[in-house]
């Protein structure tokens, strides 16, 4: 019986110190920015830099401004450039910067409802989804550029 309340009094310690240390993963969004269209355009991307605390993945994004909005790759495969979405998420391994940036990794905003003026902003959704399977949103005010600005981050 002893033994038995030894074993809780160093469990629970152990367990609200998971519980604490899985509280305070955090994903940390710098950089975003969307590209400008002009009149009648209908896609568009957003880039930005991303860094998780723990392992995670960015498993979806969303705007009322786009009928579809998705996470896709541009590569070269045999000298040709091909872009496509990302299946499954996009990985975002613990403490490294992963970078949604013309040419590679970004945001792709397509069936867009309104053109993107230079000097806006568009409201944006990530959802990331961690090693234990729990998700979490983060909502952006994306400025629109015609180039990517020097931004502060935003957590």
């Amino acid at each position: 019986m002893k033994f038995t309340k030894i074993l809780r009094a160093l469990a629970l310690p152990a367990l609200f110190s998971l519980a604490i240390t899985a509280m305070a993963q955090t994903v940390e969004v710098q950089d975003a920015w969307a590209r400008a269209t002009v009149q009648g355009q209908k896609a568009t991307g957003a880039f930005m830099k991303i860094t998780a605390s723990a392992d995670t993945k960015l498993v979806s994004v969303s705007t009322p401004i786009a009928g579809v909005a998705e996470v896709h790759e541009m590569k070269m495969d045999d000298g040709v450039m091909s872009m496509r979405a990302v299946a499954g998420g996009l990985a975002l391994p613990a403490g490294k910067a992963v970078e949604l940036k013309p040419g590679g990794y970004h945001v792709m905003l397509m069936d867009l409802k309104l053109s993107l003026q230079k000097d806006s902003t568009i409201p944006l959704t990530l959802v990331f989804k961690d090693a234990a399977g729990k998700e979490t949103r983060t909502e952006l005010s994306v400025p629109v550029s015609t180039a990517a600005p020097m931004l502060h981050s935003h957590s």
